[in-house]
């Protein structure tokens, strides 16, 4: 509702006061009955003593300023001024000056007012002159309105991170000063601000303090104290924490003995051992400082031997050697072998049994048997004595670029584990041995091919020991068709198989012109399956993919090749098209299309093509006008013509992807003429009368040559023909076009001229 100021009977002097609220309004109301003659609005802005006109009325009319509009939307309602949609600039002081007629005489009367636009508060914005102070430096937090009417009262709350909520801070002014800015003070800042009008906070403004790290507290979980440290026992699962206040949070790092072994807050040792026996250190880093802090602590582990006695079976000559080792614990843990019929050696930390092997029977057990003062019941370790199964496999390598030939020869399993070594033809050793796999390494040569190798094999257990052999082979490939023949559009499948040779050996295919041939390239797809590669060409092109092909087989020892011719084919021609319609429709901007085929020849479609007629040098390209006709049609409407063009068109048969040759070139004829029979019975009227006509003139003519010489010399001939025949033609006579004969032997790819269909019309005239 606008605010209405009503000031009857004030005087020249007195000055009401207003206040409205900016895009409200108000109304200014002046004047007391009788109705005044004339009302006169001015303004005098803020600052300014010149008044301006704003509005006047003299009861009938009213008339508003055009360059009050800075005041808002201006109105008169009767002798008030009403002010909508107020704007700043309506700030300062209005008079109203009326006139009125009392007693006879003439009075005039004014009104002064002074109005004020209050503006509500914009919403406030914290702003931090450091987002990121370290702690002790000074930090101002500014509550920022952009605009307002003043007086404008702040309020100031502060919420920690992880306090139980806001807290009012007691300060009303726009700047939080925070000197010196501390940890406590980390946190979200909101202010709000409020005048006469109206109130709004602002969001919440996050103050990152930059402090630490202070000195990181260790503790240890569980923990019994000593001298030095903490202890726990073995296998127990222990805990150390490491905290020290900082922000940004610190990052931790543990040491064990000056070596890192975790990062991060808490480090665990799920199952402790003598090995984690140490000075463990915490260091804590504040990252955005480049600040340190550290502590330490000394962690003991009392322990007996770790894990379980270990027991292996060493293969020697005529025997096998047992030894059983569990180093370490305090004290150092009693070791003895026991063996299926006998008792074996004791010792402390590690005991040696030399067994002989002869009659002792395949899978026979032996156990070793520690024993600690820290343990309840005694450890134990089992070894069983048996011999690998089958016999060594053999089997090749090549080196990155084929530089080297890597013999490889393994007998898997058997206790102890079988001893294997490689030997030539000769049996002359290669190298050492090995613990159940032996390799030997052979500079790649191609005198290589057909030298065997041994490798031999030796058990405690078996005798003799078994051996494998190896012989080294060139590739060797076949092709799986010479020759391939496919039709162009279709899909050829070439193939490829290595026989034998050396293994790793590596397949390729190369193209007509000698070029590698990868996977996705130009339509080529290869897949490998074991030792054959499959090459699919997709698409198949006479110009593109025609030619001999050769697959490549190639290892360390040396390479083979084997070609394959691929043949594409092209579909047969199909056979040749005749136009035998081809007319306008109506209005010319379609036409009707008949054709006819000749000859023999497969066909899949029909394809039409038009141009506009040439009238001077040279001859438009071709263009399609339809290609989408089936094989079984003979007939087809086009439309989509300029009346205004003269086309030409020519048909083509289509065989997949072979096309046949061009018909004749053809322009549109207009349809057959259909006429009423009245019509045509006038035009016979007509037709009688100028044959009569033309009779007369021809008669006289040849009867007086001298007067049209020409036509005499043209009729005198044909009188007399007439009369050596003793009569005339009968009254019916037929009138009609012939389309030229064609020329032979004209290329249709090169026609010089269009031809048209033609049209004989024929009018029979019954007198």
């Amino acid at each position: 509702m606008p605010c209405v100021v009503s000031v009857p009977g004030q005087s020249d002097e007195e000055v009401v006061s207003i206040q409205g609220m900016r895009g409200g309004s108000v109304e200014l109301a002046c004047g007391s009955p009788p109705a005044p003659l004339a009302v006169f609005w001015s303004f005098t802005p803020l600052g300014l003593l010149i008044p301006r006109p704003v509005a006047v009325t003299n009861g009938a009319e009213v008339k508003v300023e055009a360059g009050a509009s800075a005041l808002g939307t201006v109105s008169l309602r009767n002798s008030s001024l009403v002010l909508g949609e107020l704007r700043e600039g309506a700030r300062g002081h209005f008079l109203c000056q009326v006139l009125q007629a009392a007693g006879g005489q003439l009075h005039t009367a004014y009104s002064h007012f002074s109005l004020a636009v209050l503006v509500p508060v914009s919403k406030p914005q914290v702003r931090l002159s450091e987002p990121s102070p370290v702690e002790g430096a000074s930090v101002v937090a500014t509550c920022a309105v952009w605009e307002g009417t003043e007086p404008v009262i702040f309020a100031w709350k502060h919420q920690a991170p992880r306090g139980p909520g806001e807290a009012l801070l007691g300060v009303t002014e726009r700047l939080l000063q925070l000197d010196p800015v501390n940890r406590t003070h980390l946190g979200w800042y909101v202010c709000s601000a409020r005048n006469a009008v109206n109130q709004l906070s602002s969001d919440g403004t996050f103050l990152d303090v930059i402090y630490g790290p202070d000195h990181p507290l260790i503790t240890v979980e569980p923990s019994g104290f000593t001298e030095e440290g903490f202890w726990v026992g073995e296998r127990e699962e222990v805990t150390l924490s490491c905290l020290a206040a900082s922000n940004p949070p610190s990052r931790y790092v543990w040491l064990r003995e000056h070596a890192q072994v975790h990062t991060g807050p808490t480090y665990t040792i799920f199952s402790a051992s003598h090995a984690h026996t140490g000075l463990y250190t915490c260091l804590a880093h504040n990252s955005r400082l480049d600040t340190r802090a550290q502590a330490a602590v000394r962690l003991t582990i009392y322990y007996p031997p770790e894990g379980q006695p270990s027991c292996t079976a060493l293969p020697t000559a005529g025997a096998v050697t047992l030894v059983c080792a569990w180093p370490g614990g305090l004290p150092a843990a009693q070791l003895q072998w026991e063996g299926p019929q006998e008792t074996g050696p004791t010792a402390l930390g590690n005991v040696t049994w030399r067994h002989a092997v002869a009659q002792l029977p395949n899978g026979s057990a032996f156990a070793c048997t520690g024993q600690h003062p820290a343990l309840a019941l005694p450890a134990l370790c089992r070894i069983t004595l048996w011999e690998p199964l089958q016999s060594p496999d053999c089997w090749t390598t090549a080196t990155t670029g084929d530089q080297f030939i890597m013999l490889s020869c393994e007998w898997a399993g058997g206790e102890p584990p079988a001893l294997l070594s490689w030997m030539d033809a000769q049996q002359q050793p290669l190298g050492s041995s090995g613990s159940s796999r032996a390799i030997h390494l052979l500079r790649a040569r191609e005198d290589l091919a057909g030298r065997e190798f041994i490798c031999q094999g030796s058990h405690p257990l078996r005798a003799p020991g078994p051996r494998c052999r190896l012989q080294l082979e060139a590739p060797q490939l076949a092709v799986a068709k010479p020759w391939v023949s496919v039709l162009e559009g279709e899909e050829a499948r070439l193939g490829c198989t290595l026989q034998r040779g050396t293994l790793p050996a590596r397949l390729l295919w190369l193209g007509p012109q000698g070029q590698l041939l990868e996977q996705g390239t130009s339509g080529f797809m290869l897949h490998l399956e074991d030792t054959q590669l499959h090459l699919s060409i997709r698409g198949a092109d006479p110009a593109c993919h025609g030619g001999t092909y050769q697959c490549v087989a190639s290892n360390a020892l040396g390479s083979h090749s084997r070609s394959t011719l691929l043949e594409v084919l092209r579909y047969p021609a199909p056979p040749n098209v005749t136009i035998s319609r081809l007319t306008y429709g109506r209005h010319r901007r379609e036409v009707q299309l008949q054709w006819a085929t000749e000859g023999p020849g497969n066909l899949t479609g029909f394809l039409v093509q038009r141009r506009p007629r040439a009238t001077g040098p040279g001859a438009a390209a071709w263009e399609t006008a339809a290609g989408d006709i089936g094989p079984e049609s003979r007939a087809r409407r086009l439309g989509g013509l300029d009346p205004g063009v003269l086309y030409a068109f020519r048909m083509l048969a289509l065989n997949h992807r072979t096309a046949g040759h061009p018909s004749e070139v053809k322009i549109p004829a207009d349809p057959t003429l259909s006429t009423y029979p009245a019509v045509l019975g006038a035009a016979g009227t007509g037709m009688v009368v100028a044959t009569v006509a033309s009779l007369l003139v021809f008669q006289y003519a040849a009867r007086h040559p001298e007067t049209c010489p020409r036509l005499g010399q043209l009729l005198v001939p044909m009188e007399q023909s007439h009369r050596h025949r003793g009569s005339v033609e009968g009254p019916e006579a037929q009138a009609g076009s012939e389309t030229p004969p064609a020329t032979p032997g004209l290329d249709p790819a090169q026609e010089p001229m269009d031809a048209p269909v033609s049209v004989t019309i024929t009018v029979t005239a019954t007198p």
